[in-house]
C-alpha cells in the first residue's frame, strides 16, 4: 500500500536532511528519498550528499591532514622543536577520511530515527499529481508509488565536466577522483583556479606534489574582494603553487605514463602541461534531470536550475520547494541548509526569511579566504560611498605566537551611516573569524559597534576589532 506524508524530501543532502528534520520538528509527518550510495560498502544510501561524502568534509579532513604535515615538516623547528624525517601514509590518511564520512553519515541517520523520518531508499521522480498531493516514484532498494501534499527538491549538484576531457576519476579527476588519491602524484595538473580546485591542489601540493593550476578566466579569485585576491595569489604562489590564469584548454590526453593537457597561455603562446594526474575543476551543476518534473508542469531554466519565489517554492507548482545546489544562488552546503529550514517554515505557516547578502564565504586554503556582503569593487560600480579600515595579522599578538601572521581583516562601512557593507578576511582561522561579520551584519550594526566591543586579549578576533576601528583611523595597535 501506498505511503503517504505531509512533506517528501528528494535528496539527503545538506538542504535535504535538514530541511527533513526541521519539518518533522514542526510536527508534519515527513520522508526522503536519497538513492546515492557514495561507494558505500554494502550498496546502501548514504545520507549528507556530495558535502559530507565527497565534498566539504572529506577535503576539510584531507586539508587537516596536509596542514599537520607540512606543520611538522617544516615550521615544528621555529618552536625549537626538532624532528627527524617525516613521511605520509596516504592510504591512511584517506581511510581516516573515510572514517569521519562514515560516523557522520552515521549520525544523520540517528537524527532521522530520533526524529521519526522515513528513510526512502530509492531514486525519486514526479509520476503527477492529485486530489491528495503529489505522486512520487521511488525506484531503488525501495520501490514504492507515494503521496506527499509538499515535496521539497534537494537533490544537489553534481561536477561540471568539460567536452573531450573524459573524466575516469583514476587519472582524470573531479572532486571525487582527487579524494581519493592511493599515492601522492609527482606532478599534479588542476584546470580551474576556483575554490574545489585550489583546496585539492593545496592538500597535495603539501604533501609534496607539483601543483600547475590552470584557470581560463584572466582575474585571480573574481568573486573575491580585489585586495584578498591579490594578497591570496601572492601567498599560494610563494607556497609552491604555479599559477597560471588567461589560458585556453585544448587537446588532454592520457595513457600509462599520465596526462598531457595542450593550451595556450594568457599572451597565446602554445604550452603543454604533463602531469601524473590532472583534476577538473570548473565549477558545478545541478541535479535536475530525471526528475520528472514535466509531469508538474515544473520546467527549469536555460541553466538547469529550478525557478522559485522567494519563499523556496516553485513558481509554476504550488506544493513544491526547491532549496540548495538546483535553486539560484551560491552552491554552499550552509544557504542550502537555511533555505531547507525555510521552507519547512513555509510549509507550516511561518515567515521566514533570508538575507542572502549576509551568507559567509569560505575558501579553505591556508591561509583560510572568507567574506561576508559587498566587495569593494561592488561597491564603486554602484557608486556607493564608503570607507575602508584593514588590519594585517602581522601586527596581532596571538596570530605571531601561532606562527599564523600572513593576512589581514577588512571592514567595508557605510561613509554616512556607518552601517557594515562587507567584511573580508584572508588570515588564520577566517572561518571562523567571518561569523562575527555575519551577525553584524544581519543585526545592521555599525562598524562602530564591533570596535567599541571588547574582545579578547590576545585573540585573532581583535584583528577584526582593529579593522572596524581602522574604518575611522583609529586602529590602536598600529
Amino acid at each position: 500500500m501506498s505511503q503517504a506524508f505531509d512533506v517528501l524530501v528528494i535528496g539527503g543532502g545538506p538542504g535535504g536532511y535538514i530541511a527533513a528534520i526541521r519539518a518533522a520538528q514542526l510536527g508534519f509527518k515527513v520522508a526522503c528519498a536519497e538513492s546515492n550510495a557514495y561507494d558505500d560498502p554494502n550498496g546502501e544510501p548514504r545520507l549528507g550528499g556530495t558535502c559530507l561524502n565527497v565534498g566539504c568534509i572529506p577535503s576539510k579532513a584531507l586539508l587537516a591532514s596536509s596542514e599537520e604535515f607540512e606543520r611538522i615538516g617544516h615550521h615544528a623547528a621555529d618552536h625549537g622543536i626538532e624532528v627527524g624525517s617525516v613521511s605520509i601514509d596516504s592510504k591512511k590518511m584517506v581511510q581516516r577520511k573515510d572514517d569521519i564520512v562514515t560516523k557522520m553519515t552515521g549520525g544523520i541517520q540517528y537524527l532521522f530515527r530520533k526524529n521519526k523520518i522515513t528513510l526512502l531508499k530509492g531514486h525519486a521522480s514526479f509520476e503527477g499529481k492529485g486530489a491528495d498531493g503529489y505522486q512520487v516514484k521511488i525506484d531503488g532498494k525501495d520501490k514504492d508509488t507515494v503521496t506527499a501534499k509538499n515535496v521539497i527538491i534537494a537533490t544537489g549538484s553534481k561536477a561540471r565536466h568539460l567536452p573531450g576531457i573524459p573524466v575516469d576519476n583514476m587519472l582524470i579527476c573531479d572532486n571525487e577522483g582527487a579524494l581519493k588519491f592511493d599515492s601522492v602524484p609527482k606532478k599534479l595538473g588542476v584546470i580551474g583556479a576556483g575554490v574545489i580546485g585550489l583546496e585539492l591542489g593545496s592538500v597535495w601540493r603539501r604533501l609534496g606534489s607539483e601543483v600547475t593550476v590552470l584557470e581560463a578566466l584572466p582575474s585571480f579569485l573574481a568573486a573575491c574582494d580585489v585586495s584578498i585576491a591579490k594578497e591570496a595569489q601572492k601567498l599560494f604562489t610563494k607556497q609552491g603553487l604555479n599559477i597560471n590564469m588567461g589560458v585556453n584548454i585544448g587537446e588532454v590526453k592520457a595513457d600509462k605514463k599520465g596526462v598531457v593537457v595542450n593550451y595556450t597561455d594568457s599572451a597565446g603562446k602554445a604550452a603543454k602541461l604533463e602531469c601524473d594526474r590532472l583534476i577538473v575543476s570548473v565549477g558545478r551543476v545541478p541535479n535536475t534531470d530525471k526528475l520528472g518534473l514535466d509531469k508538474i508542469g515544473l520546467k527549469v531554466d536555460e541553466r538547469g536550475f529550478i525557478p522559485i519565489d522567494d519563499h523556496a517554492c516553485a513558481i509554476s507548482a504550488p506544493g513544491v520547494y526547491a532549496v540548495g545546489d538546483v535553486v539560484r544562488g551560491p552552491m554552499l552546503a550552509h544557504k542550502a541548509e537555511d533555505e531547507g529550514v525555510l521552507a519547512a517554515e513555509v510549509i507550516a505557516g511561518q515567515k521566514p526569511h533570508i538575507d542572502y547578502n549576509c551568507i559567509p564565504w569560505v575558501i579553505y586554503t591556508d591561509p583560510e579566504i572568507a567574506w561576508v556582503g559587498k566587495t569593494e569593487q561592488a561597491l564603486k560600480e554602484a557608486g556607493v560611498a564608503y570607507k575602508s579600515g584593514q588590519f594585517p595579522f602581522a601586527a596581532n599578538g596571538r596570530a605571531l605566537g601561532m606562527g599564523r601572521a600572513d593576512g589581514f581583516i577588512k571592514v567595508l562601512s557605510d561613509a554616512k551611516t556607518d552601517e557594515i557593507l562587507g567584511v573580508h578576511i584572508i588570515g588564520a582561522n577566517a572561518s571562523d573569524l567571518i561569523a562575527e561579520a555575519a551577525v553584524a551584519m544581519e543585526f545592521k550594526a555599525a562598524a562602530e559597534d564591533i570596535a567599541r566591543i571588547c574582545h579578547p586579549h590576545p585573540s585573532l578576533s581583535e584583528v577584526m576589532r582593529e579593522a572596524a576601528l581602522a574604518t575611522d583611523q583609529r586602529a590602536l595597535n598600529m
